[in-house]
């Protein structure tokens, strides 16, 4: 890799945050430092800047690049992913623009929500296991719920509009949906849509990472004839007010977080790996080293 980790995760366990649509920079952090990771996956979206908050260590990765500069479609989930466990993230926090499916939630509302539906179709890629060492970790509850209510509580003590739980419907995008997509969505019962943060939930949860998200929400999808179909311009004056409620959370949610990384989606392989150590390819073994450290025997 490019640059050894600059703090060994079982030591200084970080906080990681990752932005979305219009949170491309995390302000507020001293002792700030740049760093450039080459992962066996391939490349971040960015490089990452860390620093410290209230005395916490955090990792900040725009999720899309710096000027928004790559596709939903196109992002490198397992490298950002990778790139934040190898700098001892164990919690994030990830900040993601959605469409809203419901009348009551409005543009610049934020969902804490609990619950993903998968239409995607890119799902190889939402794994970090395979090439010799299967593992299948358990994601009945895909959000950790202690991170998430740390995050509502932090929201509703600064007055926001926020609401409590909801399903977060993944599609690949880059195109918004069709009514006919919206209004089945709607029918089923989702509350969200948004093409970016499944991936990264998944493989969050096989990092041992405790990952919840500040859902911001920009539009009402398409579904809602009497206002005008999702665009992209159309959203950029939410996308901007979001990301400062983001970055106002952000702030007062830090310090909250625990030191110690012990919550239980830090554990989340204990009963996931299939594959018994002595069999594990020594490529893979090494290429997955910032996760499986603690089951590689010195």
């Amino acid at each position: 890799m490019s640059e050894n980790s600059p703090f060994p995760s079982d030591e200084s366990p970080a906080i990681g945050v990752i932005g979305g649509s219009g949170l491309y920079e995390m302000d507020g952090l001293t002792e700030f430092e740049e760093h450039t990771i080459e992962t066996p996956f391939g490349t971040p979206s960015d490089a990452i800047t860390s620093g410290l908050m209230e005395g916490r260590r955090v990792c900040f990765l725009a999720r899309h690049g710096r000027g928004h500069r790559i596709l939903p479609s196109e992002l490198n989930h397992r490298a950002n992913i990778w790139a934040l466990r190898s700098l001892g993230v164990r919690w994030i926090v990830a900040v993601t623009a959605v469409g809203s499916l419901r009348e009551e939630y409005e543009p610049r509302d934020i969902v804490l929500f609990d619950q993903f539906f998968d239409r995607t179709s890119q799902r190889k890629d939402s794994t970090f296991f395979g090439r010799g060492i299967v593992a299948h970790v358990g994601f009945g509850d895909p959000i950790s719920e202690s991170l998430r209510q740390l995050l509502l509580q932090t929201a509703e003590k600064q007055g926001k509009r926020v609401h409590d739980r909801g399903t977060y419907v993944s599609m690949d995008g880059p195109a918004f949906s069709t009514r006919a997509e919206s209004e089945t969505n709607r029918k089923l019962g989702f509350d969200l849509i948004g093409m970016t943060n499944l991936p990264e939930a998944k493989l969050a949860r096989e990092a041992e990472i405790s990952l919840a998200t500040l859902a911001m929400i920009t539009d009402y999808d398409c579904w809602k004839e009497e206002e005008d179909a999702v665009n992209a311009h159309s959203v950029i004056e939410h996308v901007q007010a979001n990301a400062t409620a983001a970055k106002e959370v952000l702030r007062e949610v830090i310090p909250r977080i625990p030191t110690e990384a012990s919550w239980p989606e830090h554990h989340s392989l204990d009963s996931a790996l299939v594959t018994a150590p002595d069999l594990w390819p020594e490529k893979t073994t090494r290429d997955l080293r910032p996760i499986l450290e603690r089951f590689i025997k010195s």
